[in-house]
């Protein structure tokens, strides 16, 4: 099943159950899909998978950040709010590595690169992002990267 039709499918099951917190964050996520989808009009009817679980990732991001300064601000019902959000999101993403397959992706990848040194760290990075884009966090993945060609 696609995501599309996940979040259609999700979105019905979520109004029928009266969950009203999760049926808006469903209606969030489509609507930033629409938004997404209208940007690339020209070129494309409607973006890839990987675009979705790209964007899917840049709203979980910005949650975070929010859920950041609602916590610094003292403003905590927001923050949850936010955290709720960021656990509906997630449920649509693919299933993140765990911290010993990224080591194992990344000595893959190193040695896939021939990288032999931090200046070769694009090349490393450019070989995860092709094999493990939907699977690995890129952000965790730089100073693995780092680490391994120090």
């Amino acid at each position: 099943m696609s995501l599309r039709q996940r979040f259609t499918e999700e979105m019905k099951a979520s109004m029928i159950a009266k969950d009203a917190p999760r049926t808006s964050a469903i209606r969030m996520i489509i609507a930033k899909l629409k938004d997404t989808d209208i940007a690339a009009r020209p070129a494309v009817e409607q973006v890839p998978e990987e675009q979705i679980i790209a964007m899917l990732r840049s709203m979980v991001k910005s949650r975070r950040e929010s859920v950041e300064m609602y916590t610094q601000g003292g403003r905590q019902e927001l923050a949850d709010k936010e955290s709720a959000e960021i656990a509906v999101i997630e449920s649509f993403l693919p299933q993140q590595m765990d911290d010993a397959a990224m080591q194992e992706a990344v000595a893959a990848a190193v040695a896939e690169s021939g990288a032999t040194s931090i200046k070769d760290m694009g090349k490393v990075m450019a070989v995860l992002k092709g094999k493990y884009a939907a699977t690995l966090d890129m952000a965790k993945a730089g100073p693995m990267v780092k680490a391994a060609l120090n």
